[in-house]
């Protein structure tokens, strides 16, 4: 097996991507923060002391996908076509899916991760002062396509 992210003397190395066409790529991840009753019905109600907390994970989840290049290393700095983060609040708590895409030599599924993180990340933050019991869980790949691979989808 060749080691994509280390070169022949083990040396950490950034891939070089420079032969790769520029095709349209996209991915979409999700993640779920599990919340307390009364906080999920105060973050619904739009009445924690922070503030909108839907809105304020939205545009950090937006954020953090066009800064992914500066938290994960080795990773390629992108130039971001679209991004779109969406909060649905569900029974239990909140499922977190971003959808990322670009026309570009590599794919997006680190900036769609890292915006899924931080989304759940800042619900956690702004929520824990009332239920620090707060559980993030399931943050993964759903689906992506473009490039040499093609598409890909996650099993059911």
């Amino acid at each position: 097996m060749t080691l994509t992210h280390v070169d022949a003397q083990g040396t950490a190395r950034m891939v070089d991507i420079s032969a790769k066409a520029a095709t349209r790529r996209e991915a979409v991840t999700e993640g779920f923060i599990a919340i307390a009753a009364p906080t999920l019905a105060a973050i619904a109600a739009n009445s924690l002391a922070k503030g909108d907390v839907i809105a304020t994970a939205r545009i950090a989840g937006i954020m953090a996908a066009k800064r992914t290049a500066d938290l994960i290393p080795l990773c390629h700095p992108l130039p971001i076509d679209a991004v779109t983060v969406d909060l649905a609040i569900e029974a239990e708590g909140i499922r977190v899916t971003a959808n990322v895409v670009t026309t570009h030599g590599t794919g997006v599924e680190m900036e769609a991760l890292t915006a899924t993180s931080v989304a759940l990340l800042t619900i956690y933050d702004m929520a824990k002062a009332s239920d620090r019991a707060m559980v993030i869980s399931g943050i993964r790949l759903l689906r992506k396509s473009g490039g040499r691979s093609g598409e890909w989808r996650a099993p059911d």
